[in-house]
């Protein structure tokens, strides 16, 4: 019997390596240089060999970039369904339990899948900390003193250079830095709304925005979402029309909770029919620089050419969390966001911003983006790919170009509440669909954070898997 082909031999071994998941659905194989120097082979049998596992539909080619696992059948999970909530603008009401969730992350002993925080392992927490050192020593009166709005100079002007990409033309002087991303748009709806008024959001929407509403007095509408291309714009034109929103509040790059995209084009419609209603659009773009490949999104500030797109972020998701650095671009609210800006609390952390600073300056930022970025994206397509195995059939999850979470949806009437509590007597903590809704909807639906997120965790989503099955089982039961 003849022996198979040297290519054929190598492609098998590459194919055991992926059949016991040495190698993962989404990632990338060895170059062919590696291999052919690794395995003492010719480039020639290298590629033959991944072309070969090209035709069993194993890897696919990608341009500039390499080959890639795919998926396989057994593992392979739609998307979740295009959201379709009511019409009719509500109050908001978030259960107390979203508290409870940011307080889980004080746990230690937690598997932590429930907050959208950062996984500090994944920080450059050394490098930054040494800054803020060298920034004490340096500037000893400004590291003690308020720092006062608008906020660093040095740290502003690097802002906007780092805007460029987003595609914004921004002066230092359009700045302000905040305390975080989350007081940038407790600032933008303070300085647009009024009690009483109604905003529009994204649906499923960031729970800590719709808590944000509710503590303003606000009522919200909500605008139907596509998992993988954001909000509606066809909608969102019917709800400017018929209800008159005071402002909307978009997660426009990376969404949380689906991480959709709403893409350059579609942004560009978006800023330019909240133009056309005169209604600001506060865009919220904090996950805007975690995109895994290519350039990252533009934003919708970069189509705004009259100053009603209102620009929030901050560092907390990329750098450091702790630090509480964030920054808005007002636009033709200026002036009022810097009032009240300036009667909340001056300013935020002066050695932070210049710790911030220096390191955006030395040009670390972009080498530890790009670590960041390859990091992230294999957590998230591991976590995708052990959701498919464990959870059960008819389950549905999202499949973000960036960011850190998971939107999956659940068969049937599954109750994530339910859910969240058995699971966090397992060790494990999730979100809840029903945060990310003002009437309490996505009972079926759980968010995942897929920052700690690897294969030491592959018991938890396995056990997590098993509590989803049960509680299905016992719903269709009656026993829940």
């Amino acid at each position: 019997m003849h022996a198979s082909p040297l290519y054929e031999q190598v492609a098998n071994k590459v194919q055991g390596l992926i059949d016991c998941r040495t190698l993962r659905a989404g990632e990338r194989l060895p170059s062919v240089r590696s291999l052919s120097r690794e395995w003492s082979i010719s480039i020639t049998t290298v590629m033959q060999a991944y072309r070969t596992l090209e035709n069993r539909g194993l890897v696919e080619a990608r341009p500039q970039s390499g080959f890639y696992v795919l998926s396989s059948l057994r593992t392979a999970l739609p998307e979740p369904r295009a959201s379709q909530p009511s019409e009719v603008p509500c109050d908001v009401s978030v259960p107390d339990l979203a508290m409870r969730i940011l307080q889980d992350t004080s746990k230690p002993d937690l598997v932590q899948f429930g907050a959208a925080v950062q996984n500090p392992d994944l920080l450059p927490t050394r490098k930054l900390h040494q800054m803020l050192g060298t920034m004490a020593r340096r500037h000893p009166e400004r590291g003690i003193n308020y720092s006062m709005m608008p906020g660093s100079a040095d740290l502003r002007t690097e802002i906007a250079r780092r805007q460029v990409g987003a595609g914004c033309a921004l002066a230092p002087d359009d700045i302000i830095v905040t305390n975080g991303c989350q007081e940038a748009t407790l600032l933008a709806l303070r300085a647009v709304t009024k009690p009483g008024d109604t905003i529009g959001v994204e649906s499923p929407a960031f729970y800590n925005h719709l808590l944000t509403a509710d503590a303003l007095g606000l009522k919200v509408v909500e605008i139907p979402t596509h998992p993988r291309e954001g909000m509606s714009i066809e909608a969102l034109r019917y709800a400017l029309a018929n209800h008159r929103p005071a402002a909307v509040l978009t997660v426009s790059s990376h969404h949380n909770p689906t991480g959709a995209t709403i893409p350059d084009e579609r942004k560009r419609q978006l800023a330019e029919l909240m133009s056309e209603y005169d209604v600001p659009l506060i865009e919220d773009d904090i996950f805007g620089e975690m995109n895994f490949e290519g350039d990252r999104p533009k934003a919708a500030k970069a189509f705004d050419r009259t100053g009603n797109t209102i620009l929030c972020s901050s560092f907390s998701k990329t750098l450091a969390p702790g630090y509480r650095i964030g920054w808005i671009v007002p636009g033709k609210y200026h002036d009022t966001i810097a009032r009240l800006k300036s009667c909340m609390n001056y300013g935020a952390n002066a050695l932070a911003e210049l710790a911030i600073a220096a390191f955006l300056e030395e040009g670390g930022y972009d080498h530890h983006l790009r670590r960041l970025r390859r990091t992230l994206e294999k957590r998230v397509r591991w976590l995708r790919e052990s959701v498919a195995e464990h959870f059960p059939e008819g389950t549905r999850i999202s499949n973000p170009s960036g960011g850190m979470v998971l939107w999956v949806e659940m068969a049937g009437s599954s109750n994530s509440v339910c859910i969240y509590r058995r699971a966090l007597a397992a060790g494990i903590t999730i979100a809840p669909g029903v945060l990310f809704s003002p009437r309490g909807e996505y009972r079926n639906c759980i968010r995942l954070n897929a920052a700690y997120a690897d294969e030491s965790k592959e018991k938890a989503v396995a056990r997590l898997g098993e509590i989803v099955r049960s509680e299905a089982e016992q719903t269709v039961s009656g026993t829940t």
